[in-house]
């Protein structure tokens, strides 16, 4: 690779189940690189069926970070994930001129490429004491302190969010001002060039993965690694497609059949929300996973690597 001082970090994205752990190996392997997981559940070494994670001998053929990084008991933020990462990639760039990052959750990709929004660090121990309170007694009782604190988060889609919820209320806690005074919106200057690919295939043929991949987790023993960290179930990585289905079931809402049905339909939709998600940031070149020889041509033409 030639001495440039040009840095290049290459993002895989696409929805659940389109194939970007593979391709994602193949352009590290060839580009002679790590890979930066910004699978906001993958963090978690607890899960790992429900997750989707790598196979043992996935991570033997690429070096792998933020995967079994952190622990379920943990908040881990999009806000932390974008300092941690951003401090690995100013380690890694110092003997590489290209990283690949991979994952489908939209948000966590966003904090690397573009930042969030300037909040003050909590007030030592204010965020194990709010995760106990949301362990002890749920979300609802945080939901209404934010909503006499801070009406316009409380009117957004992350009300629903127990980890921004949390994360609301330490800001709160801390600086006396509501998490909607600190949004500005501004995209920060990075040391690196972006390089992003998006991937996609035929709707039948994705959603035929999705069920398959379905089946295979619930082989695999998805209902008990779900029971085993049920305490920590008010996590908003539990809260979400695979496992809120397998609790709804433990708590009698409905029949196995009944949840099978729903892992999929649900991941269905995820998935079509995935895509609508990366289709908005506009700055994408999009493929088909099988493409591979095209996006290693494309990546490289895009990083000056011929």
């Amino acid at each position: 690779m030639p001495n440039s001082p040009k840095k290049y970090l290459v993002t895989v994205a696409g929805p659940t189940a389109v194939g970007k752990t593979a391709l994602s190996i193949k352009l590290a392997r060839d580009l002679g690189t790590e890979i930066i997981s910004a699978d906001s559940r993958q963090f978690f070494r607890e899960l790992s069926i429900g997750t989707a994670k790598p196979t043992p001998d996935e991570l033997a053929q690429a070096t792998h970070h933020f995967i079994d990084s952190h622990s379920i008991s943990e908040v881990y933020s999009a806000g932390d994930f974008e300092r941690d990462a951003l401090t690995l990639l100013g380690q890694l760039f110092q003997e590489r001129d290209i990283v690949v990052m991979t994952g489908g959750s939209g948000f966590y990709v966003k904090a690397v490429l573009d930042g969030l929004d300037d909040l003050p660090a909590p007030l030592p121990g204010l965020r194990e004491t709010l995760m106990q309170k949301l362990n002890d007694n749920g979300l609802s009782p945080l939901q209404e302190e934010i909503r006499l604190v801070d009406p316009e988060f409380a009117a957004s889609f992350e009300i629903a969010n127990p980890q921004r919820v949390v994360r609301a209320l330490e800001v709160f806690h801390t600086s006396g001002k509501p998490i909607s005074q600190f949004k500005t919106n501004n995209a920060r200057s990075r040391p690196f060039q972006p390089i992003n690919v998006a991937l996609d295939r035929d709707r039948a043929e994705l959603y035929q993965r999705i069920d398959q991949r379905m089946d295979m987790m619930l082989q695999e023993g998805l209902v008990e690694e779900a029971k085993s960290v049920i305490a920590y179930r008010e996590h908003h990585a539990l809260k979400t497609v695979g496992y809120r289905e397998v609790y709804s079931y433990l708590d009698g809402e409905y029949n196995e059949k009944e949840m099978v049905r729903l892992l999929k339909q649900n991941s269905r939709r995820y998935a079509k929300r995935q895509l609508t998600w990366f289709r908005h940031q506009g700055n994408f070149e999009w493929f088909h996973p099988d493409e591979y020889d095209r996006i290693l041509q494309y990546v490289r033409s895009q990083a000056g690597l011929f």
